[in-house]
């Protein structure tokens, strides 16, 4: 039929390559353009296709298209109810239309009232419902590509509903499945082809809204509860032992959290080096953070307390301050709720931990004498020493000096009856600071050395780094600048090791200190700057104080005296 003639051909909707093919005119000069939900890459090897993706819409896009079909008139006289409109469709044209459809038949309807229509049925499609016709229904369309999957894809479809948050890795989707990573790996590549998911980053695969919507709808439906059950514990578990991979990493010295044995189908990630561990925590920390509510709101408290617990290193080197908060009280609520008295301490503990790097060091001493209480209560003697010794930290930081030393040489003789290095070098560090604060300097320099042997010893980094900034500090006093200098140099060198950057940030404020001290107030400036970007990278509260020694130096009205160290060390 299409022999020596040109003719532009549109094949809409097509299945696969095999449907296609034979339809493609042998004739120079013909042009045809296919459109289908599943990428033809046969089409593009074996005849040369040119491959054409389409996205959602962009926020400007997905406007204009409801301008078109409501009047722009309409969108500009609610602008917010607009943009919560496009935010509910995703972005997607179909559900655009869908809703547009329904605005235009209701034309007295404020926009607002259809946002908040969608708003209420979230969780469903029904309110983008096609009507009499199947072709602009959108769970009807969706399920065009979801019946054309393998049944081993439709599964791993569906239970990505499950997953709460807001995207997911290929291993962490073996985790959900019980399935091994190459057999994820090649499903993912179904699901991305038919445009079920989209691989935003290698490795790395979301479902937009109303898709995690069909997913939730599909997993609902097809899978038993037990089953549903099943999967969710999978995924906890995997993201729980895979942060605890990462916790022995980051914290080699400090003692383990005690898990439940390793499901048969986890296969946790290993790590090779710390910097690895750093990028997959914040890589992942959305997705952690989701995990913790997911275990409180799903019955399995035992993983809301411990996966806070073992992002504890990662938490205090980085200091998202909301995120660990946030957790922490999550995990504390759960182990509360469930009767758990073990989960109850910990989770007592990590809470007082994020509230203390907050600065709300009331709060952190009443909760750290809730968590001592328990600690006696369950007979664990090495928790204990670690509680005396933050209450020993808090007690510091709030000005109460010498109940601060009282704790700190009680944690000090309680870690070295129980041979901890760990707790043995921050008790030693936070005792030093603790002296240098009363002017007792030559006892903070004692201190301070006897800490340094123990950490250097044990190989402790973390701890180092902040002995060697009170050392600054100390030097500061005596008003020996280049020995405050160097030692604060010495301290920047360490966190930088262990990636710790609040404390980076705080060491740069104190050599930031000294330097205007010794009259060179442009290095100051620069030190404070550093300190400030990396503070407000976390949104660090201290990021303030250093904007003020900025605006003070700048004014020129900035004095400057030796002050203590923002920081110690809580265990």
């Amino acid at each position: 039929m299409l022999a020596e003639r040109r003719v532009l051909v549109l094949l809409d909707n097509a299945r696969d390559t095999d449907q296609v093919r034979p339809l493609l005119p042998g004739s120079p000069g013909c042009l045809v353009i296919v459109t289908s939900r599943n990428q033809l890459t046969g089409l593009v090897v074996g005849e040369g296709a040119h491959p054409v993706a389409l996205d959602q819409l962009t926020s400007a896009e997905a406007h204009d298209l409801l301008a078109r079909r409501l009047g722009n008139e309409r969108l500009v006289a609610e602008p917010q109810a607009a943009e919560e409109i496009i935010r509910q469709c995703a972005r997607l044209p179909l559900a655009l239309a869908v809703v547009a459809a329904h605005a235009t038949a209701h034309a007295g309807f404020p926009l607002s009232a259809i946002a908040r229509e969608l708003a209420d049925s979230h969780g469903s499609l029904d309110a983008f419902a096609g009507g009499d016709d199947i072709n602009t229904d959108l769970r009807a369309v969706f399920s065009w590509s979801y019946k054309a999957l393998s049944a081993p894809a439709a599964r791993l479809f569906r239970l990505l509903g499950l997953h709460s948050g807001p995207d997911i890795s290929a291993p962490a989707a073996a985790g959900l499945a019980g399935l091994t990573p190459r057999e994820a790996g090649g499903l993912l590549l179904e699901l991305t082809r038919a445009h079920l998911i989209t691989e935003h980053f290698p490795g790395r695969y979301a479902l937009h809204d109303l898709l995690r919507v069909y997913a939730a709808e599909r997993v609902h439906a097809e899978e038993t509860p037990q089953e549903r059950d099943r999967a969710v514990e999978r995924l906890l578990n995997w993201y729980l032992h895979t942060a605890d991979v990462a916790y022995r990493h980051l914290t080699p010295h400090r003692r383990r959290i005690p898990l439940e044995p390793l499901p048969a189908t986890c296969r946790p990630l290993a790590f090779t080096t710390h910097e690895e561990v750093l990028n997959w925590c914040e890589t992942e920390r959305a997705n952690l953070v989701s995990a913790v509510h997911q275990a409180a709101g799903s019955g399995q408290p035992g993983i809301a307390w411990r996966l806070p617990a073992v992002l504890w290193g990662f938490f205090y080197l980085r200091s998202h301050l909301h995120d660990w908060l946030d957790v922490a009280q999550t995990g504390l609520a759960a182990a509360r709720a469930a009767g758990d008295r073990i989960g109850e301490a910990h989770g007592l503990a990590d809470t007082a931990t994020a509230l203390r790097t907050s600065g709300r060091f009331d709060e952190t001493i009443d909760l750290l004498h809730q968590a001592l209480a328990a600690f006696e209560e369950i007979g664990d003697t090495a928790a204990r020493a670690t509680i005396v010794g933050n209450l020993g930290d808090a007690c510091l930081h709030s000005g109460r000096l010498d109940e601060a030393v009282e704790y700190l040489h009680r944690a000090l003789q309680l870690t070295r009856a129980l041979d901890s290095s760990w707790g043995e070098g921050i008790s030693l560090t936070n005792l030093g600071d603790a002296y240098q604060r009363l002017g007792r300097y030559d006892e903070a320099l004692t201190c301070l050395g006897q800490a340094l042997s123990v950490l250097r010893a044990s190989d402790n980094h973390w701890v180092a780094g902040v002995a060697l900034d009170i050392l600054g500090t100390v030097q500061h006093r005596l008003h020996r600048h280049e020995d405050a200098v160097a030692h604060y140099h010495q301290a920047l060198e360490t966190h930088r090791k262990v990636g710790n950057r609040w404390a980076e940030g705080h060491t740069l404020s104190n050599l930031g200190d000294v330097q205007l001290a010794a009259g060179e107030p442009e290095a100051a400036r620069a030190s404070w700057q550093q300190a400030l970007a990396l503070f407000a990278e976390s949104d660090h509260p201290d990021a303030e104080k250093i904007r003020e020694r900025l605006g003070g130096l700048k004014d020129g009205a900035l004095g400057y005296g030796t002050r203590g160290t923002a920081y110690g060390r809580s265990g």
